[in-house]
């Protein structure tokens, strides 16, 4: 089982969150970016994430094993003042080799447990339909809202739908 941990904005948990990022898109993760994705952006994203998680705007949850960052998922937390009850999990992504392993369910119980201290009721989430992380968001106990066709480019080029998904806390 993974270590988890929230993680904090220090050139070192840049760099290792950067890592991971590239890696992601280059196998065809849709996590936002394409293929290839320059390394100055990658560091960019997780600082400007990191800097926000020091805001208490979000948590950025790292997963390690042997001490190196294998997976990462984002608990968003700021949400407009009709919106208090509940939050958004983004930027799921789990190292090519590290998959398989209860890295991506570790880190989504982290996150759900991290809501519920929040007194967030609702977590939204969405995924590529291509792809993407559906079947497993379900083993967990999401339910499917729905799919927009077309909704993004595929990091590789392409266009993939992205599902919707919710569930309810406590």
């Amino acid at each position: 089982m993974p270590e988890l941990r929230p993680l904090t904005l220090t050139p070192d948990t840049v760099t290792a969150l950067a890592d991971l990022l590239t890696a992601t898109v280059a196998a065809g993760g849709s996590v936002g970016f394409m293929h290839p994705l320059p390394p100055e952006d990658a560091r960019a994203f997780w600082t400007a994430s990191l800097q926000a998680a020091g805001r208490d705007e979000r948590v950025v949850y790292g997963a390690f094993q042997d001490g190196r960052l294998v997976g990462t998922l984002t608990l968003l937390l700021a949400f407009p003042p009709n919106q208090p009850h509940r939050a958004e999990l983004a930027k799921m992504m789990t190292h090519p080799r590290a998959r398989g392993q209860g890295v991506a369910s570790a880190l989504v119980r982290a996150a759900e447990t991290e809501a519920a201290r929040r007194g967030k009721t609702l977590l939204v989430l969405d995924t590529a339909s291509e792809e993407g992380a559906g079947p497993f968001y379900e083993k967990l106990g999401y339910t499917l809202t729905g799919l927009v066709p077309d909704f993004a480019l595929k990091p590789h080029g392409g266009l993939t739908g992205t599902l919707f998904y919710w569930k309810r806390l406590g």
